[in-house]
């Protein structure tokens, strides 16, 4: 395997955000298209990180601790301007954004126990809730601007400038105490990175629900100064029972794997080998042991082993944290049609998919661990996948990287008609019609049931037996569910309004959606897009004629109901057509 070419490193938010405010006016109205260049500019390896080289007699040399570039004195440019030059800033501003990470350490878990504190210097004084203080109100005020400027302006009008100023107020909220808002600007500032550089991994409709939970927050004082961070407490003995184990690719430049496992109160935990890189180090990092000394690879334990860890440190969402007191052994595992593993199929299909759209409407960092997955039985069809008792749905990939066999196992298994599988899915919220496969099993050809993590595991023809001849034939199954076509155009809409921003919201509107979505009986939602397109096109004029400023605020509000419309309507509907297999409501 040939090593692939190297690649910009994750850069911390902070850093990428400080070049920026080194930039003279002039220069900084030049930003984007010195990052448009930046995209060819060659990079090259070196002993503690990469250097791009600009010219001939000019290069950006970036130094890298712990996988990411961490202050501003590791990226440093050769030309006569810097640091105030264009070569760092477009260089930092190409980058991924660093991800955050969480201490791990066990001096950290005990500051928690004890109560000191343990966020340093920084960390703000405790307040009454919801009732902020003079700084934190600016560091929301401002997170507001930032986010508001963002919508106006669309993805197509969002440069490097308007990433900066996100990154400003999200480091201000962090220091302020309000880690959840701030975690998701840093979220919406990597997704708008990905957009503007056309990376595959960018979803329109994620960094629109960043928006949108972001918009919320900053509305909601109590909810934006609860506490985010995950602090890692110490736990008694722990037996798991592994599950599947899936590889992590991020856009932001992350790469590794994470094991599921069930722990004795019917919770999921994880553990997880994640860091810089690419879809190599996701699949050799399946193969990082188990904390502890147990030798017991990650693809293992998901694959079903067992252990049992003495001293573990969990967050509160079920990470399992690596700390120096942590011991583990190896233990028996169990089947997916065993106990205990065997009672995460037993519950209908339609109550575990309303469990995992309520833990998705919950903050991304409140969330616990595997809370949108879904444990179904069913069989192959031509149809898709006849889930027992559901629907019938698609199966999808999670990725589609050449790298990760997902696409070719999920073929493979379409050429299968009669095959029963038993699996472990994603939920995907905006597409009813289909769930995301992670993890299958089947009975093989010796009778004896095969399971595989079909995102580490190449399958081949020989893995899958065929349907026997004269087997009875199949009964046609119904088509997958399937949204409203109107609510599918709101949902456009509201999607087209991140991408395009006012100008463009304003250029497509219309009386036809709103007629339609009254047709069919979304009366609220005809009064939401009708809202947002009068915010849209709003430009009043004084008494003497003279044109007023635009209303970017309530430009802001009026998409915010719009996108909180479209999601509560989706869910609702989505429920609707998995406790109903047979009624399609299209």
């Amino acid at each position: 395997m040939t090593d692939s070419a190297p690649v910009l490193p994750p850069v911390t938010a902070e850093v990428a955000a400080a070049a920026l405010d080194l930039l003279p006016a002039r220069l900084r109205k030049r930003v984007d298209g010195a990052v448009a260049k930046a995209a060819s500019w060659p990079v090259e390896a070196t002993a503690d990180g990469v250097l791009v080289r600009v010219a001939e007699d000019t290069a950006v040399t970036l130094k890298v601790t712990a996988g990411i570039v961490a202050t501003a004195d590791d990226a440093v440019c050769g030309c006569l301007l810097a640091p105030a030059c264009l070569h760092r800033a477009a260089v930092l501003s190409s980058a991924p954004l660093a991800v955050e990470q969480e201490d791990e350490r066990e001096g950290e878990a005990e500051e928690e126990e004890s109560g000191a504190p343990s966020g340093g210097d920084e960390s703000p004084a405790p307040v009454a809730p919801g009732q902020p203080t003079p700084a934190q109100s600016l560091a929301l005020g401002a997170l507001r601007d930032a986010v508001t400027a963002v919508l106006v302006a669309g993805v197509s009008g969002s440069g490097a400038v308007h990433r900066a100023e996100l990154l400003h107020a999200a480091h201000s909220a962090r220091l302020a105490g309000l880690h959840r808002p701030a975690a998701t600007t840093v979220r919406i500032a990597r997704q708008l990175g990905e957009a503007r550089s056309d990376d595959p991994g960018f979803r329109l409709s994620d960094l629109s629900a960043g928006l949108a939970e972001l918009l919320d927050l900053v509305r909601r004082p109590a909810e934006a100064l609860s506490p985010a961070r995950r602090a890692y407490r110490p736990e008694g003995p722990l037996r798991l029972y592994g599950l599947f184990t899936e590889p992590v690719v991020t856009a932001s430049g992350y790469a590794g794997a994470t094991a599921y496992a069930l722990a004795p109160d019917h919770t999921l935990r994880t553990l997880s080998d994640v860091a810089p890189g690419g879809p190599d180090r996701a699949l050799q990092a399946s193969g990082t042991p188990v904390p502890g000394g147990c030798a017991l690879p990650l693809r293992e334990l998901g694959d079903g082993g067992g252990v049992i860890l003495t001293a573990p440190t969990v967050s509160p969402d079920g990470r399992i944290g690596g700390g120096g007191q942590v011991r583990s052994v190896r233990a028996t595992g169990a089947g997916w049609h065993e106990p205990p593993l065997a009672a995460l199929w037993e519950r209908p299909p339609a109550a575990q998919l309303a469990s995992a759209l309520s833990w998705l409407a919950e903050p991304a960092d409140a969330r616990t661990a595997g809370g949108d997955l879904l444990f179904l039985d069913g069989t192959v069809t031509g149809a898709g996948f006849a889930v027992t008792a559901g629907p019938t749905l698609r199966l999808s990939a999670p990725d589609e990287r050449p790298e990760l066999p997902y696409s070719e196992n999920l073929q493979l298994l379409a050429t299968r008609p009669g095959l029963a599988l038993r699996l472990i899915v994603r939920v995907v919220p905006d597409r009813p019609d289909r769930v995301q496969a992670l993890a299958a099993s089947w009975t093989g050809h010796d009778g004896e049931p095969v399971r595989a993590d079909l995102g580490l595991r190449r399958l081949n023809r020989a893995h899958i037996p065929a349907v026997p001849a004269g087997a009875p034939a199949l009964p046609v199954a119904a088509a997958p569910p399937a949204l409203p076509i109107e609510l599918d155009l709101l949902r456009r809409t509201v999607d087209r309004a991140v991408a395009g921003g006012r100008p463009v919201s304003a250029a497509s509107a219309d009386g036809e959606l709103p007629r339609r979505l009254r047709a069919v009986g979304l009366t609220t939602g005809a009064q939401r897009v009708q809202a947002l397109a009068e915010a849209a096109a709003d430009r009043r004029h004084d008494v003497l004629g003279r044109l007023l400023p635009a209303d970017p605020e309530g430009f802001a509000l009026a998409w915010l109901a719009a996108a909180v419309y479209a999601s509560a309507a989706a869910e609702s509907l989505l429920l609707a057509a998995w406790s109903s297999p047979d009624i399609s409501v299209n």
